[in-house]
């Protein structure tokens, strides 16, 4: 017959401890049955001696012995001795071995069956032997009369005698021992019921298999997956995760405060309240941090996901251009339909003169806008989001003006700067400035973009509030804004330029304007085969420059001081 194996870990340690619990109690139980009856027949030994020597020494034995007939004065003395002593037979016999007494009448005058031949040369023995009344325990000693062997006295005990009593013993024993194993039992199953809670009722073979999947899984997975104990040390963290917070020491035991990340995205992972699709910028990536508490009844941990959407921000940035382009395309669209309405109706009513300075004077409004920015920015990325950031700030009301002194001929950039990041930070710039700027009295923005065979400045100055010298540094950390949140949250916009500005190793200020605004300013360096350190960067006078020693001081601050009050200028989405 086959038994069903339990399924769980729990069922098969429960029953391998039952089985060990009842090996030990009966192997104990039967060490302790043959030790018992081993000192048992050795404690009959001496007691079957001592009464056999007892009698073997008492003067009214020999008296008794010396009269014609001993069984008259022998029998009653044997049979109370019997009683006493609780043996079950002492026989007093002649040295030829006849019986003077005996537990049974009609065996007195009997041979004695048993071995005489020691305690007829004066050695008292014992041994173990089967008589009239069974297998018994027995001692035979002689009886000295002024000194000669005038008798022998044998005492003993049946075997059945001692085997009940050993046997009582062995009951006793055994019910202490199934007590031992009912409380094994007991705190076994209350031991393997909390373990099988721990294993959910899974059995070796499936924790094994979950084992292997989990770490396939962890290794598969390109989202960062990081799992921290409930003193936000890390117990787990993969390959992904790794890589996107830039760790490749061991830091499994480690506290995330200790990792250097950015004092947001720290606040964020040593958080016990649940964050959903945070953005946060590192050094170099843009990640969507998720976080979920692991609790039950109690904080056990916290399970972080990291997503990099570093490629992504930087197409929804490029996606929110290619937007403005075409909003500003058909709000150009809108007003060359009213123009051209216009110089029909003079045509038609016969203004031709009028018509034809009409039109002349808006192709050269538009031309003088487009040879401005082509004469002074011949990069045609560079030259293609100002003329479109200018129509932008146009429908807004923000004059967009490009300074004289702007200089950047085509091909001068190195490919180590990809267009793709000029977008981002002047795009962002730009963007920042018009919010700022519209509203206040002559709005207008002015940029600046020179570049010579050793660095590229980028400048756009505001005429809007300007910023607060308190709050220099706070203007470029994740979610700081003066706008109200979107559903994809504002503030990130200057973040995107400090990092990307960080990345190519170069600097960013931001300083109070001759009129009053705000002035950014960035500076790129363009040396090949030779990058500037972050910490090369210029800074203007009475400005702030926000480089790796800056950064570091914010971050020690960042969650010991209050939250800086609002000004008018802030990151853009």
């Amino acid at each position: 017959m086959r038994f069903p194996r339990p399924r769980s870990l729990a069922g098969q340690l429960f029953l391998m401890q039952a089985v060990l619990v009842a090996v030990l109690v009966a192997g104990y139980a039967l060490f302790t049955y043959v030790s018992d009856r081993s000192q048992a027949e050795e404690a009959t030994r001496r007691q079957a001696m001592g009464v056999a020597r007892t009698v073997a020494d008492s003067p009214s034995v020999r008296a008794a012995i010396r009269t014609e007939k001993p069984t008259k004065t022998l029998q009653p003395y044997a049979t109370e001795v019997m009683r006493h002593a609780e043996v079950d037979f002492v026989t007093i016999m002649n040295p030829q071995g006849i019986r003077w007494t005996h537990p049974k009448k009609e065996e007195i005058g009997q041979r004695f069956l048993g071995n005489t031949e020691r305690a007829l040369h004066g050695e008292s023995f014992t041994e173990t032997y089967t008589g009239t009344l069974g297998p018994s325990v027995r001692a035979v000693t002689p009886i000295y009369d002024d000194g000669r062997i005038v008798g022998l006295v044998s005492a003993g005990i049946r075997v059945d005698v001692i085997t009940e009593r050993v046997q009582g013993q062995v009951t006793a024993l055994f019910g202490v021992a199934a007590g031992a194993l009912a409380l094994g039992a007991v705190g076994t199953y209350v031991i393997n019921a909390r373990l099988r809670r721990s294993t959910h009722g899974l059995n070796a073979a499936e924790l094994s298999r979950m084992h292997d999947y989990h770490q396939a899984a962890l290794h598969a997975v390109r989202e960062g997956l990081l799992m921290l104990d409930g003193q936000f040390r890390v117990a787990l963290i993969n390959d992904g995760g790794r890589e996107l917070l830039d760790v490749h020491d061991d830091v499994v035991g480690r506290s995330v405060a200790d990792f250097g990340l950015p004092a947001p995205l720290t606040g964020a992972l040593l958080s016990a309240e649940p964050r959903v699709d945070e953005v946060h910028l590192t050094a170099s990536r843009v990640l969507v941090v998720n976080t979920s508490p692991v609790s039950s009844g109690e904080r056990r941990g916290t399970v972080v996901t990291l997503r990099d959407v570093t490629e992504l921000q930087s197409l929804m940035g490029e996606l929110d251009s290619e937007r403005g382009f075409t909003q500003a395309l058909r709000s150009q669209a809108h007003e060359a339909a009213n123009r051209l309405h216009t110089v029909v109706s003079l045509i038609e009513l016969g203004r031709t003169q009028e018509a034809v300075g009409f039109a002349t004077a808006e192709l050269e409004l538009a031309q003088a806008l487009t040879d401005q920015v082509v004469a002074a920015v011949s990069e045609p990325v560079l030259a293609a989001l100002l003329l479109g950031k200018a129509a932008q700030a146009n429908e807004r009301g923000v004059e967009l003006v490009v300074s004289e002194d702007s200089s950047i001929d085509d091909g001068l950039l190195p490919d180590s700067l990809p267009t793709r990041d000029l977008v981002t930070v002047l795009g962002n710039l730009i963007d920042n400035a018009v919010d700022a700027a519209q509203g206040s009295v002559g709005a207008r923005v002015t940029v600046t973009a020179l570049a010579d065979d050793e660095e590229l400045v980028l400048r756009v100055i505001d005429t809007g509030a300007g910023v607060d010298p308190a709050h220099t540094e706070a203007v470029f950390q994740r979610g700081w804004s003066t706008k109200p949140s979107g559903p994809g949250g504002r503030g990130l916009g200057l973040a995107l330029v400090h990092q990307t500005v960080s990345r190519h190793d170069g600097s960013l200020t931001v300083t109070e304007a001759a009129e009053g605004g705000a002035s950014f300013e960035v500076r790129l360096p363009l040396r090949s085969g030779e990058r500037a350190s972050a910490g090369t960067g210029r800074t203007p006078a009475g400005g702030t420059k926000v480089h790796a020693q800056a950064e570091a001081e914010a971050k020690a601050k960042a969650e010991a001081e209050p939250a800086p009050q609002p000004t008018p200028h802030g990151g853009t989405q």
